[in-house]
This record gives C-alpha cells, sequence and structure tokens, in this order.
C-alpha cells in the first residue's frame, strides 16, 4: 500500500483543533512507528504487510488526502479526506464492497460452505442478515445489560483491590478478562462461564489470541494472488483455532437448544436464544444452522476483542497522564448513583476514551473495491480499484488534527467534539456496515472506566512503551504491565 504515488484534492477543513486547557501538562505522545520518508520497494513491503502494516505508511499519508496509483494489490486509493470517505460509505456506498484481499484474510482457516457472520457477508447475504440481527442491538436492550456489566466490572476491580497496593497488574490481560465477563453475562447468560460449554477463560484467551495472530496476518502469497490451495505460513494455526472455536460454538448452541426444549419458559432471552430463534422481518426465513454459527463467532471474537483494547489503550494513555488520570476519576467519583446513566452524564470519561480509540482506532483498517469506475475528491477510481479507508492514518493526519500524536482528550470535550468532522473519526467504521455493537461497546466501555478510577488509580510498572500491532484490532505487541492502587 506504502507505493501509492499520486496526490491530489487539498483539504478544506481542520478538525480537532484543541489547545491545551490551563494547568494541563504537556500532552503525552505515545509509541507509533515512525512514518517512512519514501515508499518501501517490493520486498520490503511484503515484509512489512506481514509483520505489522501501519509500518508501511510512508509520509505523504500522513499529510495527503487522497493518493492513488499502482500497487503490490493493483490500483489502490487511500483516501482521507472526510468527503470522499462520505461518499464511500454513505452517498455511493453501493459501489463499494470489501475486496478479496480482505476476505481472504478474514476467512483464514475457514471451511469451505461455512457460514458467514457480519464480519465477511456480502450482497443481499449481508442484507439479510443485518436485518434479522439489527433486533439484537436496539437501545433498550442494550440498557438492560447495564447492571450486569457494572456487576462484573466492579468484580474484576475488587479482585485488585484485594492485592497489596501497588501490585502488579497485566492490564490488557485484565481487560481481556472483564470484557469476556461481560459478554458471557450479557449476550449468553454466562453460558462462555459456567462451565456447560466445555471451555474455560483461560482456553477462549489462547484459542483468541492464537486465531487473531493468524487471520490477521497479511500473507505475501495473498497480496500476490497466490491460489489458495498454495500453502501459507500462518494458514494451519488459524484452521486449528477455527476448529477449536467451531467446537465451542457448536456446544453452546446444542446445550441452548436442548434446554430450549426441555424448559422454554426457562430459558434466558440473550443473544444466543436470540439467534436460534431469528428471522428475517421481509421474508420471515431463519438462519442457517451455518450462519447461527458464524455469527456467534463474529460477536463472540469481536464483541470481546474491540473492547478489551479500547479500554487496554485507555488505560495505558491514562496511567502516563496523571492529569487526565485524575479528572476522570474526580469525575467517577461524583457519577449518578445509577449506571445507566454514566453514557451520557461523564463527559471526560468519554473524551478519554475517544481520544483513546483516535490513538488506537478499535477498526485500525478498512478496504472496498470499486464495482464501477468514480471520483473521489476529485480524483478518478478506476472500477476494480481498492479503496483504502485507514482509521489509523485518518486519526492521525496532519491536516485534519492539531498535534495528531499526542494524547489530548481536551479534543472530545463538549464545545470542542461539535468541531470534529464527522468522517474525521470512524472508530466503529461508518455507513450501512457500521459496527453493529457499536452502542454496546460503548456503554461497557464508560461502564468498565467509571467503575475501575472511582475505585483505584494506576501508574506504569516500567517505562517501556507498547508497541501497537495490527492484528485485525490493534493489540500491544507484549503485556502492558501496570501498578494499582486504592484510592
Amino acid at each position: 500500500m506504502s507505493d501509492i504515488l499520486h496526490s491530489v484534492a487539498p483539504v478544506s477543513t481542520s478538525a480537532g483543533d484543541a489547545p491545551l486547557e490551563p494547568f494541563a501538562p504537556k500532552p503525552f505522545v505515545p509509541w507509533a512507528p515512525r512514518p517512512r520518508p519514501s515508499p518501501a520497494g517490493t520486498l520490503t513491503q511484503l515484509w512489512l504487510l506481514a509483520r505489522n502494516p501501519i509500518e508501511t505508511w510512508s509520509r505523504a499519508h500522513y499529510e495527503k488526502p487522497v493518493l492513488s496509483g499502482p500497487s503490490l494489490m493493483g490500483h489502490v486509493v487511500v483516501v482521507n479526506d472526510p468527503g470522499a470517505i462520505r461518499r464511500v460509505f454513505i452517498e455511493n456506498s453501493t459501489n463499494y464492497e470489501k475486496d478479496p484481499l480482505q476476505l481472504r484474510v478474514l476467512r483464514a482457516g475457514s471451511k469451505a460452505g461455512a457460514g458467514d457472520g457480519l464480519l465477511v457477508a456480502g450482497g443481499e447475504s449481508w442484507k439479510r442478515t443485518r436485518r434479522t440481527l439489527a433486533p439484537l442491538f436496539t437501545p433498550r436492550r442494550v440498557a438492560s445489560f447495564v447492571p450486569l456489566m457494572q456487576m462484573k466490572a466492579q468484580a474484576r476491580v475488587d479482585a485488585w483491590l484485594r492485592r497489596r497496593p501497588g501490585a502488579i497488574i497485566e492490564i490488557d490481560r485484565e481487560m481481556g478478562r472483564v470484557a469476556y465477563d461481560i459478554l458471557s453475562a450479557t449476550l449468553f447468560s454466562d453460558a462462555l462461564a459456567d462451565g456447560r460449554a466445555g471451555f474455560t477463560h483461560s482456553d477462549f484467551e489462547r484459542e483468541m489470541m492464537r486465531l487473531l495472530d493468524s487471520i490477521g496476518r497479511i500473507d505475501p502469497l495473498d497480496v500476490l494472488g497466490a491460489p489458495d490451495w498454495m500453502p501459507r505460513l500462518h494458514r494451519r494455526a488459524a484452521r486449528d483455532s477455527r476448529d477449536w472455536f467451531e467446537g465451542a460454538v457448536a456446544q453452546l448452541v446444542a446445550v441452548r437448544s436442548a434446554q430450549m426444549s426441555a424448559d422454554p419458559a426457562r430459558t434466558p432471552d440473550d443473544l444466543l436464544t436470540a439467534l436460534l430463534v431469528a428471522s428475517d422481518p421481509e421474508t420471515g426465513a431463519g438462519l442457517s444452522e451455518a450462519d447461527v454459527a458464524a455469527n456467534l463467532f463474529t460477536f463472540i471474537a469481536a464483541g470481546h476483542e474491540t473492547t478489551a483494547r479500547a479500554l487496554t489503550w485507555t488505560l495505558h494513555l491514562l496511567a502516563r497522564e496523571p492529569y487526565w488520570q485524575e479528572r476522570a476519576r474526580q469525575e467517577a467519583l461524583n457519577a449518578p448513583d445509577d449506571p445507566s446513566q454514566w453514557a451520557d452524564t461523564l463527559p471526560v470519561i468519554r473524551a478519554v476514551l475517544e481520544e483513546a480509540m483516535r490513538l488506537f482506532p478499535p477498526v485500525p483498517h478498512m478496504s472496498r473495491m470499486a464495482l464501477q469506475a468514480d471520483e473521489l475528491a476529485g480524483t478518478h477510481v478506476p472500477a476494480g480499484a481498492v479503496v483504502v479507508v485507514a482509521p489509523w492514518l485518518l486519526h492521525r493526519h496532519k491536516k485534519l488534527w492539531d498535534n495528531p500524536s499526542a494524547f489530548m482528550p481536551q479534543r472530545f470535550l463538549p464545545g470542542a467534539r461539535e468541531n470534529i468532522e464527522r468522517f474525521a473519526y470512524l472508530p466503529f467504521g461508518a455507513g450501512p456496515r457500521v459496527c453493529i455493537g457499536a452502542s454496546f461497546a460503548m456503554q461497557e466501555a464508560m461502564i468498565v472506566l467509571a467503575s475501575v478510577l472511582r475505585n483505584v488509580r494506576f501508574s506504569p510498572a516500567h517505562a517501556h512503551e507498547p508497541r501497537p500491532l495490527l492484528r485485525i484490532t490493534l493489540r500491544p505487541d507484549d503485556r502492558i504491565p501496570l501498578r494499582v492502587y486504592p484510592v
């Protein structure tokens, strides 16, 4: 992607201008790969794409609104212009579908005939599945999960408080566990945690890391368009982990189906049950067994991973920025007693979370293939071109953000948040394919952060800066140890 040569169309808007507040310290700048001064050569680019794709971007990608030209994947157009992004995702969205490379990467290890979850489904299959699943994430239903979210978050904090002050916890692993506990309690009525599904949290974490590491890697053979029968380096590990998850999901479905048959009145009204009885409101057709399994896998993987990573990066940043940690803590201590109000009444905590997701977006890369020729910000897009919208780039673009590499939550406080261009900030995507669970994820993250900050404070256990690694989501390249103290 970094060998795209031609830049066009100046950006006419500027978003996120946020001067420091009185008494605020110099903002913290987390580690990020240094932009390349010029495009990488072919072999270097293949190596970087396989190792960590965010290292392929050149300086021009952080400065130009649109870059267009030939690449290893054919003609590629990288778009950072908000108006052009709006056209791709909203105004002309039917012209842009997920590209073959992205689908090959996401489907790594999948068996022939397996169903497609929302993440990879396309066309009429995606529309039918989206219509069927939309009622499962209404605002009322998401709000009903608040008590369980707060209970699980507080239980995790209570476990920390039983340790000695200054004890070291690995915050990435702890946020993975709380996200797992909340997912299990809210969407699966603890079916992931009560042992009946046949696996533990440790099993889940191990296989999730293996799978995301495997399917998140861009194999050079996929970039070069080699046939699927040629062996890929990481495909075996992906297949093994997918087999594990398919078995786990099958067991979940079997246990719940038996419960629905034996005692329907006592069957939980959760996502698992809803998937098994869901029907398309237009056709009345239900989901096939393969599609139920595929969407269960999608919600388990995406619902856990994106939230866990957003919380991990947020607490990492707060541990290194005591000013904002203390401001967020004071707000949490004065929060309403009813946690269902927290998402709408805690502007500092929301600003901290949104700024963390700007620097470390849960969905760091999106790409589409143009079905027909189009024009984006004055740039011709030929049919068959791959259009890349990378929030990692967009959120750090020099024409869109003031001091883009710095952690500055004041950008998202009331009075400043309204000035941010809508399509300059895309933590959960945009358009018809925006993340269906975005409101669930934001509510969960706000409740976890408020529960944590009103009870404990953090400091770094050492000076080492974790490095973001692109594997579907942005995960740290190593554990993030923090010292935890009671408030």
